[in-house]
């Protein structure tokens, strides 16, 4: 089920991107009187088609992983001379630009849409209140403890745990002091903490902002309750049932989630005897963790399952809502944040602070598209939203085959006063398409890796 879940989020999730992005660059053809042959959500064999009354066929076809707008263009076949001023080579440079430009925008319009939607309905989120400090961590010496509240990082206000990880985030390859304001437990006035941090973040996979400065959230008691088990896991095959209530594990007495996760992680490949409580009546049961890898070489056991959840207390809950048009500056703002977050990320890979292997694909988006889709309405958006943004950022990168690499050379033309010769775009395209290929293929390793 979690399989088909994740397969169904993902072709919504990338329709809804590849239609958005579409229609930006048919909507602005059509308006500067370029001719569009088809607009095909979708590769390979058209599902459904139907032709309308300007003679753009539009289609749904069998591979739902992208779409294309296709122009009238005498580059790509004859054009009768009837129709020549409807072609696409034939208009001017500026609403080529226009056109090109027209996609990308888009997605960043339906981020904003999206964000803008979340901001008005409200958003509940959690109070980044600090749960334990690792002793001679950097937030320890710099004096944050148990139930410090944290208000600021870098001088950026942050109200939830998601923006506390999206500032730090931010900050990967940072030497020096980090300033981070918090509010002690015992009064209301915040103080500002300065962290001492080397290379802050270089190259983790993926990157642990908190864990990084030694500080673990709080979060409230999970008892040893199984809420999820995945098919074909440990846990599944031992027998395990969505329920069961963890009460020993090699005759040691368990009482919190976290203590029965510690047995799990330390026992990759032995067997442990564990008992459970399961409709009122104890059984012994046999579990074998199975072995996840880690970065360093080391192997971690891994069961296949999840913890119930629990309510949070409601003091560390925060409703985040805004007005209908107070939403709108809030959703410019964020989608603005996320776009030059986005575009650093990539700045920071290619010197070398982000490890390439946190490049993901389309084994991770499924995933997370999935996971986004079960944990919420509000979590599925936000997604969307971020997901588009990527897609926009990622498009107008200055690489041939993108809509980038094209703007690119329409702005040389621009300056220039003739167009990039066709031997220069014929090279441009295979380096392009020999780059493209390379990431995807990258991409698809680390996802696979990821899996395995």
């Amino acid at each position: 089920m979690g399989l088909i879940q994740n397969i169904l989020a993902v072709i919504v999730v990338l329709g809804l991107l590849v239609t958005f992005h579409e229609f930006g660059h048919f909507w602005v053809a059509r308006r500067c009187g370029i001719k569009v042959l088809r607009f095909s959500v979708g590769f390979g064999k058209p599902l459904w088609s139907r032709v309308d009354r300007h003679g753009t066929e539009f289609a749904v076809a069998a591979i739902p992983l992208g779409g294309y707008v296709k122009m009238l263009d005498e580059r790509e076949a004859p054009v009768p001379p009837e129709e020549q001023h409807r072609a696409f080579n034939r208009k001017p440079v500026l609403q080529r630009i226009a056109v090109v430009i027209a996609g990308p925008a888009a997605n960043f319009l339906l981020a904003i849409v999206a964000y803008w939607a979340l901001f008005v309905a409200g958003t509940s989120v959690v109070v980044p209140k600090v749960g334990a400090v690792a002793p001679q961590s950097p937030a320890f010496e710099a004096g944050l403890r148990h139930g410090d509240e944290l208000t600021g990082v870098q001088g950026e206000a942050v109200s939830s745990w998601e923006d506390v990880n999206l500032a730090l985030v931010g900050l990967i390859g940072h030497d020096g002091e980090l300033a981070i304001e918090a509010r002690p437990e015992a009064t209301n006035e915040p103080r500002r903490y300065t962290l001492a941090v080397e290379r802050y973040m270089v190259r983790q996979n993926p990157p642990r902002p908190l864990k990084s400065l030694g500080i673990t959230p709080w979060q409230p008691a999970f008892p040893p309750v199984l809420g999820q088990i995945i098919s074909g896991e440990a846990a599944a095959q031992a027998g395990l049932e969505v329920g069961d209530r963890i009460v020993e594990v090699n005759g040691e007495a368990i009482d919190d989630w976290m203590a029965f996760v510690e047995h799990v992680r330390q026992s990759a490949g032995r067997a442990l005897e564990i008992s459970v409580i399961r409709s009122g009546e104890a059984r012994a049961m046999t579990l074998t963790p199975g072995s996840h890898p880690l970065e360093s070489g080391a192997e971690i056991g891994y069961i296949g399952a999840g913890v119930q959840p629990v309510e949070w207390p409601d003091e560390l809950r925060r409703e985040i809502r805004f007005g209908p048009v107070e939403a709108v500056g809030e959703a410019l703002s964020r989608t603005g944040e996320m776009t030059l977050l986005t575009l650093d990320s990539i700045r920071k890979m290619l010197v070398g602070l982000i490890s390439p292997s946190n490049l993901s694909g389309p084994i991770t988006i499924a995933k997370i598209s999935g996971d986004s889709a079960r944990a919420g309405l509000d979590a599925f958006v936000g997604f969307l939203a971020y997901l588009s943004i990527s897609l926009g950022v990622l498009n107008l990168l200055p690489i041939p085959v993108l809509d980038g690499g094209h703007l690119l050379y329409y702005v040389v033309e621009l300056v220039r006063g003739r167009p990039v010769s066709e031997r220069a775009q014929g090279i441009g395209l295979r380096i392009g398409l020999a780059m493209v290929g390379t990431l995807m293929l990258m991409a698809l390793y680390f996802d696979l890796m990821r899996l395995w």
